[in-house]
């Protein structure tokens, strides 16, 4: 009779440990999981090769021992770079003592974390103090948070392979120590909206629902309700840290920020590196607290953000440099894999999301990850396809937005992003109504992105922040380093950040086709005092061109007269151009301040009237402008530089059309991509433009109308309804010797 009460017991045991949320590993990978993956090793060939990488990764950082240095360094340095390596092989280490069911990996990282429970609490602040909430393993309270979200991942594996002795000790003097820390000791760091907060939102939830620890929960998804912050503070983005009093937490991390359609307010790049916290604490919340049903939370957002990370790529994968981001940025990034791979397996299984997987050629050691490579095994992935897409931005998508505009016919990645957006909290740059052009996974028209270096300790310096160049606050966040409207030398909103987060664009209209013309048209009121500024662009395929074109209107109404400077930010060789523009000997700075200081000016020149070109050689093509100028215009080209002792910025050309005393006018200019240049055979092709000239026809408050001349058949016309974008309104245009006639805000004549 005794064996059946033991059994008894046992299966009692078990069952009150699920009851009571106990049974691990619970938070990432699962017991239902675990079994899974472990009956199909061996069978799943895309698992298994990540799983040898990653053993082969975790045995290389065994052999080297336990190395848990005293925090000394910065980003780049040896300590912080030692302690990133640990919380990253922790990590997986933790998932291979559950797949493979072998001990060295559980002993190892119970090494570690007694390692760090020995000295954590004797630990003082970090000794670099330029960060505004200093971490005890790290710079920053942002990097400690980092640690935590991953080890407690690794703690979560190896929870039953440790005694309860063990775990108390853990706890009592590493991981409940760890979470006050991040929240209750820094307040200023945790009880905000920003995607540092997010990182620390997660990081106290995650080791609270592995500890069971409920008052964790709670203040992790919740903020604390009476905290005392500073008034006026900034972070080290520049970022102004509101008030105290208002709780905030994960959950309003993710109402606020977030878009309905997922789009997230500081753009792809911060986006990418807050998914990660965001989708790990949601899976966490998912398997213990299913209740919440947080992948159901404000429409299924986190699962929608995913699709919209994935959507503002270009075709090599690279997400467009919105605000503060560092080129290069890509969905192979970790965050990215381990996102590819939640919403897969939390979402609609959508087979195109594998072959993005695919590319990526890695997934999680996790249940997300063994979804993926299994289904990739059975052959569902299908082929991602870029399609225009457009998202909103602010919390209830009533804030600007983004559209993205794709030419779908070739496979040349040719697209048009225009930011419309609201400024993106501290991340944000002074660029309403900018835009690029990405051909072939490269900028033909480019946004310079951050002046940064992350993690390169030679380029860490800078006295408003510990990571940012100071050149990010005098130039690459302002106005003129982007491709839209400068007025009278001022940035956007006179560079005020608070002034900036009250006013964003509002889209006018748009039309998103997979085989015809496109457009996307929006207003910006307030960035200049009685400025309007209104921008349409277009692109146009025709069947004499070898690229669709790219139209450029941009209008202002204002009643008082400004100068306005409109810059093309290119990437490329001078080839080419009718104006006569006579290059500096001597080179001075374009201005003395709001960035133009930092730009050199090579050379001016002034239109005569009508159509200007100009033309460069990027990337084996010839691509022109073709420009609809007023007669004293001056056309100046410019290269980034100027002020700049240390050489942190980039030496990119720009050219420049300046427009003086003029209230209301409008800028019309054309964009071609047109012929190719082989280094091999040395062959140019349609090395010259097909396009003739540009002509404005009509500038009213009402109606804009230009004309497009071919060097060989007939031209192209766009009207444009400035003030009503009503799809059903008619309107009647007399101009160019003829009457146009049309239903909504454009009419495009081939």
């Amino acid at each position: 009779m005794r064996k059946p009460k033991g059994l008894l017991f046992i299966v009692g045991l078990h069952c009150a440990l699920v009851f009571y949320g106990q049974e691990h590993p619970k938070l990432i990978l699962t017991p239902k999981g675990v079994k899974e993956i472990r009956a199909h090793l061996g069978k799943v060939p895309f698992f298994d090769q990540y799983l040898s990488e990653v053993k082969a990764e975790v045995d290389a950082a065994m052999a080297e021992g336990v190395v848990v240095p005293v925090p000394k360094d910065v980003s780049g340095g040896y300590t912080h770079e030692q302690h990133k390596k640990n919380f990253f092989i922790l990590q997986k280490a933790g998932a291979l003592y559950q797949i493979l069911e072998q001990d060295q990996y559980a002993h190892y990282v119970k090494a570690v974390l007694m390692a760090y429970a020995k000295i954590y609490n004797r630990l003082p602040l970090h000794p670099e103090t330029r960060s505004y909430a200093r971490g005890k393993i790290f710079w920053q309270c942002l990097n400690d948070s980092n640690w935590l979200v991953y080890v407690s991942q690794a703690y979560d594996c190896i929870y039953h392979y440790l005694s309860q002795k063990e775990r108390q000790y853990l706890e009592t003097e590493l991981f409940r120590p760890f979470a006050d820390f991040l929240s209750v000791g820094n307040p200023k760091f945790f009880n905000r909206v920003n995607n540092h907060s997010t990182w620390g939102n997660a990081a106290v939830g995650m080791i609270g629902l592995v500890m069971n620890d409920e008052e964790l929960i709670q203040r992790a998804l919740y903020g604390m309700k009476e905290v005392k912050i500073e008034a006026n503070e900034r972070d080290n983005d520049g970022g102004l840290i509101k008030e105290a009093g208002e709780a905030e937490g994960f959950f309003a991390n993710i109402n606020a920020p977030f878009s309905p359609d997922g789009y997230y307010t500081e753009a792809p790049y911060y986006q990418r590196y807050a998914m990660y916290p965001f989708l790990l604490f949601a899976m966490g919340l998912e398997n213990v607290k299913p209740e919440k049903k947080i992948f159901e939370y404000k429409n299924g957002v986190l699962l929608n953000a995913v699709n919209s990370l994935v959507n503002l790529t270009d075709i090599d994968g690279a997400f467009f440099p919105i605000n503060d981001s560092q080129k290069g940025m890509s969905y192979y990034s970790r965050e990215l894999v381990a996102a590819v791979d939640i919403a897969y397996y939390y979402g609609n299984k959508n087979p195109e999301l594998l072959s993005i997987a695919q590319k990526q050629r890695q997934v999680t050691l996790d249940d997300a990850g063994f979804s993926v490579a299994k289904a990739i095994k059975d052959g569902k992935a299908k082929p991602f396809v870029r399609k225009s897409i457009e998202f909103t931005d602010g919390g209830n998508g009533d804030e600007g937005g983004i559209t993205v505009l794709h030419h779908q016919k070739d496979h040349n990645g040719l697209c048009l992003v225009s930011k419309y957006t609201a400024q993106g909290n501290s991340h944000g740059h002074y660029d309403k109504l900018s835009f690029s052009v990405h051909f072939k996974g490269e900028e033909v028209l480019q946004d310079y992105g951050s002046a940064r270096f992350v993690n390169i300790d030679q380029k860490s310096g800078g006295t408003k922040s510990g990571v940012y160049l100071d050149e990010n606050f005098s130039f690459a966040k302002l106005t003129i380093a982007h491709n839209t409207l400068n007025v009278d030398e001022e940035i956007h909103y006179g560079g005020v950040y608070e002034t900036g987060s009250k006013h964003h664009p509002q889209k006018y209209f748009s039309v998103l086709s997979a085989d015809g013309s496109q457009l996307i048209s929006a207003k910006e009121k307030f960035a200049y005092p009685g400025v309007v500024m209104h921008r349409t662009l277009v692109m146009l395929p025709d069947p004499r061109l070898m690229q669709p074109l790219i139209i450029d209107l941009f209008r202002t109404e204002s009643k008082e007269n400004h100068q306005y400077d409109l810059p093309y930010h290119y990437f490329g060789q001078f080839m080419s151009s009718n104006i006569d523009c006579p290059k500096e000997n001597i080179l001075k700075p374009l201005g003395e301040k709001s960035g133009y200081e930092h730009l050199w000016k090579l050379a001016e020149g002034k239109s005569k009237g009508g159509t200007d070109q100009f033309t460069w050689l990027y990337n084996e093509n010839f691509i022109t402008l073709t420009m609809a100028n007023e007669e004293g215009d001056k056309i100046i080209f410019t290269r980034i530089g100027a002020n700049d002792p240390q050489f942190n910025l980039r030496n990119d050309p720009s050219l420049i059309i300046r427009r003086k005393d003029k209230g209301s006018t409008l800028f019309a200019n054309v964009l071609e991509i047109h012929g190719t240049y082989s280094t091999v055979t040395e062959a140019p092709i349609r090395s010259t433009s097909l396009l003739k000239g540009v002509r404005v026809l009509a500038d009213t408050k009402s109606y804009s109308a230009v004309r497009i001349d071919f060097t060989e058949g007939e031209p192209i016309h766009l009207l444009i309804a400035n003030q009503d974008n009503n799809k059903n309104t008619k309107h009647t245009l007399e101009t160019d010797g003829r009457i146009f006639q049309w239903k909504g805000p454009y009419l495009i004549n081939q």
